[in-house]
């Protein structure tokens, strides 16, 4: 009788069929808390977006929309004086393009001259406040300099100071007999009529090393032209009404991106620094091989907004020139307007905003992709 109890006892209970999976009890408990946090997520990203809804809208009203009406303006030939969603405005379609982009006249030379014009103004605004910035900063993070905080609001201020009330000044320093040819002629030199010069640097540079004439240019650079313009107008260089409004640029932004890059200074590990001078590595090697690795993410940032505010300039060239003289400081931002506001084309005006978008666009993933990491690929393993 104990025996038959043993075994009854020791016979495991058969619940289902042969070869079916055993249930385990705690089977169900453990599923239901793997759904607990997707159900958390879910609940987190409902009340997140619940919260940002009114930004969002803000966003989308006075944002995207009058992006996406802009965009249907630059369809249209409209003078601003009806509703262009009423059918009163001419559809054009592309023609607003193509006027400025392959039809000759004189609608694509001036968007020539104005990207010719910006285009010397990115390219010597962007790297001389980029690396003013930087040494700037490096002088204002040491820490037994004296007076760090007077020399840091020093040279901010200028970056907080009116634009307009900057540009009204320059008028005044850099006219004829003004302050800066008065310094100038100190020293022997007679200074040009900054604003009302519309010869390029580069073309003077070269016509006083007698390699060209710019008033009879030959050859290659006269006999192609580009967009309406020769090579030489375009090689020509910035005028000397725009380099002066490049120097009022680099001096009016570098204050802000030198708080950009003293910060990212002060966020680089001093241990990192301290194992570095421990190995014996110069002032130059430092510079070199720990804070410009360092500081790359913030010089992408740095580089990425000052090509697109110098893409944009506008308000320097409005006060001190409005594309005079001879046209040479004109920029897109500035054609967009006159067009619009001077001419009544707004189509055109618009035209001319959504290509230097498209432009600022290209030229920001090009600049990302240069300065991305370059890491070492790793093969796959076998």
């Amino acid at each position: 009788m104990p025996i038959r109890t043993m075994r009854a006892s020791a016979t495991p209970p058969t619940t289902g069929s042969p070869g079916a999976p055993d249930s385990a009890p705690g089977r169900t408990g453990t599923t239901a808390k793997a759904h607990a946090p997707r159900a958390g997520l879910r609940r987190e990203g409902t009340w997140g977006w619940l919260f940002v809804s009114p930004m969002v809208l803000v966003l989308g009203l006075f944002m995207v929309l009058p992006i996406l009406m802009a965009l249907w303006v630059s369809l249209l030939h409209w003078d601003g004086q009806s509703n262009p969603f009423s059918g009163q405005a001419d559809f054009v379609g592309l023609d607003n393009y193509r006027t400025l982009l392959t039809q000759d006249g004189l609608d694509r030379t001036l968007f020539a001259t104005s990207l010719r014009n910006n285009a010397y103004y990115v390219l010597l605004t962007v790297p001389l406040q980029t690396v003013l910035a930087m040494a700037l900063a490096l002088i204002v993070n040491q820490k037994l300099l004296r007076g760090r905080g007077a020399l840091r609001t020093t040279f901010f201020f200028p970056s907080v100071t009116s634009s307009i009330a900057v540009s009204t000044v320059f008028l005044f320093l850099f006219q004829g007999s003004g302050a800066v040819n008065s310094m100038l002629s100190w020293i022997g030199l007679k200074g040009p009529n900054w604003f009302a010069d519309p010869r390029g640097v580069l073309s003077l540079i070269l016509s006083g090393l007698g390699i060209v004439d710019p008033e009879r240019p030959a050859g290659v650079l006269a006999d192609h032209s580009l967009m309406g313009l020769s090579w030489f107008e375009w090689l020509a260089g910035p005028s000397v009404a725009m380099c002066t409004i490049i120097l009022l640029a680099v001096w009016t932004t570098s204050g802000s991106f030198m708080l950009i890059f003293l910060a990212a200074l002060q966020n680089i590990p001093r241990e990192l620094e301290e194992s570095a001078a421990i190995e014996g590595v110069n002032r130059r090697q430092m510079l070199r091989y720990v804070t410009l690795p360092a500081l790359r993410p913030v010089l992408f940032l740095v580089l990425t907004l000052g090509l697109i505010s110098t893409w944009q300039v506008f308000d320097q060239v409005y006060v001190m020139g409005q594309g005079t003289p001879g046209n040479t400081t004109l920029t897109p931002a500035f054609l967009s307007y006159s067009a619009g506001f001077d001419n009544a084309d707004f189509g055109q005006g618009s035209a001319v905003a959504f290509i230097l978008l498209a432009l600022i666009l290209i030229l920001t993933a090009f600049q990302r992709w240069a300065l991305r990491e370059r890491g070492a690929r790793t093969g796959r393993n076998r």
